[in-house]
């Protein structure tokens, strides 16, 4: 784990190099304050040295200055050094999320996720730029404090260095206690921000039925578990720094006694008494750097490892030997497929030993009761989840055969819940192909029966959109959803009740765009209302048997099965 950690550092080694030299030199600094002590009391007041003395004034005046300077460097560089380390690990973070498959997100909060990337990093920068300084620098002034304090009494140093093992005993023992108690509060923390995530989409929901009290309770628990959690922490806090801060005040106490007995005794004089007192100062700092870094290596490390136990989960990838989908003449077969959701013994297939061809440039709809897998089918086709078993072939080719990324390079989708990121409506069209010209943004839109809409907002085409497209209607968002396709340009297209949430009126002018786009394309299109797939070339019955029937609108009518009694009791509906 560890490794890991050290290797966000290679790309920052000059500013972490000079960071530690002036670490190192800011430190070197103090030593000269103890030294002009002892020179003070023993030689210079005595002998009257009034030269010396304000020379060693003006030579400290200066060190100290140097010092500021140092110390503004690595506050400053050093910080942002912390700052760099971690938004390359978010960076990694990020990355990693959009190469995972769809059944993680399946089973993961998003509010977790984000605890994960953004609220278990921010620990990870103090522990990158104060962890290695104060290791470093606190054995090196513990070193360089007990041979120094050896110079001036040999057996004082010891009595006071005997106190270390307990110290440095006592640490290691409330380390595991806190590392338990900050990974607990990150668990908590996560949860309670996934709570505010989901309440949030979920605000215009709890308004219309008047739940925002069931939603304070529920978020409550959640606060209340992590209130707790970080009182758990806080408490082993406490324990650590009140018992560290007892065994540093012993070894003051030890010092001076032990002192004030050697000066008695005249082992000492009284200016190697007092440099030894400003020495032993000096040594103490560096304990407890040691102690502020034991916490931090807990917060840090505890955000580091939910960060790896991210970056462990299983991405997608290719298989061996995959090569990129280039041509595509546009025949679509599925043979022999069955999937379930989960891995488990008590999850169903969804998909059973189902057999479908589709020709190129053939329309065919999959219609059917809820839970017959229509959906499911058209999320396989670009590999958004794996087979349990059969395959699926482009132009007799097994899918698996190509990379993932130019596969979903050939399908276009318009699904019925159309997702708009926070941007304007050019942003949001543009996810069609990122490299677009404004010209072919804007051909798109036209296409999509958008463009004249567009042209009629103050902001045209820069028009905010809103979170998620609250500033729009469902039609508009759709049209949205069918330019990205049209700038797209796939070979092969996915309609997933693209219409379903819509008015009639809408329903209709969104039909005919739909209808523009699907010409010359490989269409699947899953359908819940019978009425928009009447004129496509075949139509599915699926149910949780598998295929029921197909055939052409009018053949289905003919044969009085499934999809007639289907399309017989929507139309007494209308």
């Amino acid at each position: 784990m560890f490794k890991k950690f050290a290797f966000y550092y290679i790309p920052h080694l000059g500013l972490f190099s000079a960071d530690m030299a002036c670490a190192f030199l800011s430190s070197a600094c103090n030593l000269f304050y103890p030294i002009v002590t002892r020179g003070i009391i023993n030689v210079y007041i005595p002998e009257r040295r009034i030269s010396a003395l304000t020379g060693w004034m003006v030579a400290l005046f200066g060190i100290y200055v140097f010092k500021a300077g140092l110390n503004y460097f690595i506050q400053y560089y050093g910080h942002v050094m912390g700052v760099l380390i971690t938004m390359d690990m978010r960076r990694d973070a990020f990355d990693h999320l959009q190469r995972l498959p769809f059944a993680f997100f399946d089973k993961t909060k998003t509010g977790a996720i984000m605890s994960r990337v953004i609220n278990d990093t921010f620990e990870i920068a103090e522990l990158s730029h104060h962890g290695p300084e104060d290791l470093f620098l606190s054995l090196a002034m513990l070193l360089g404090s007990f041979v120094i304090l050896c110079t001036m009494n040999v057996n004082l140093t010891l009595i006071i260095f005997a106190l270390v093992p307990l110290l440095l005993w006592f640490a290691g023992l409330m380390r595991r206690r806190l590392s338990r108690t900050s990974m607990k509060t990150r668990v908590e923390i996560g949860e309670v921000n996934a709570d505010l995530a989901n309440s949030i989409d979920g605000v215009r929901v709890s308004k219309a039925f008047e739940t925002s009290e069931h939603e304070l309770d529920k978020f409550q628990n959640g606060n209340k578990a992590y209130a707790h959690a970080r009182g758990q922490q806080y408490r082993a806090m406490a324990e650590f720094f009140s018992g560290t801060g007892f065994i540093m005040d012993l070894l003051l106490l030890v010092t001076l006694s032990s002192g004030g007995l050697f000066a008695y005794y005249g082992k000492i004089n009284a200016g190697e008494f007092a440099a030894y007192l400003l020495f032993v100062g000096l040594f103490t700092e560096p304990i407890k750097r040691l102690i502020n870094f034991v916490e931090q290596l807990q917060n840090g490390m505890t955000g580091f490892v939910r960060i790896q136990e991210l970056m462990a989960v299983e991405p997608e990838k290719d298989d061996p030997g995959a090569l990129d989908l280039t041509d595509l003449h546009g025949d679509v077969s599925f043979e022999h497929v069955t999937f379930r959701y989960g891995d488990d013994e008590m999850s169903k297939n969804v998909l059973s030993d189902l057999c479908l061809d589709i020709r190129k440039g053939e329309t065919v709809a999959l219609v059917g009761p809820s839970g017959g897998g229509k959906s499911t089918l058209c999320h396989l086709l670009p590999r958004f989840y794996e087979l349990d078993a059969g395959r699926i072939t482009l132009d007799g080719t097994d899918i698996r055969r190509y990379t993932r990324l130019s596969l979903r390079r050939k399908v276009g989708i318009v699904q019925q819940d159309t997702f708009l990121f926070s941007g304007s409506i050019r942003d949001n069209i543009a996810y069609g192909d990122v490299d677009a010209r404004d010209e072919e943004i804007e051909a798109a839109a036209a296409k999509a029966s958008l463009d004249a809409f567009i042209r009629t907002l103050p902001e045209g085409y820069d028009t905010y959109v809103g979170e998620r497209g609250v500033m729009l209607s469902g039609g508009q968002k759709q049209r949205i959803a069918i330019a990205r396709v049209f700038l797209k340009n796939p070979p092969l297209l996915i309609l997933d009740e693209a219409t379903s949430a819509l008015d009639n009126t809408t329903e209709a002018q969104i039909q005919k765009a739909l209808g523009q786009l699907s010409q010359g394309r490989t269409t699947l299109v899953v359908a819940h209302r019978l009425s928009t797939v009447r004129n496509a070339d075949r139509i599915v019955v699926l149910t949780e048997a598998g295929i029921e029937e197909q055939g052409r609108h009018e053949e289905l009518l003919a044969r009085n099965g499934l999809y007639a009694a289907l399309w017989n009791a929507q139309k007494r509906e209308e």
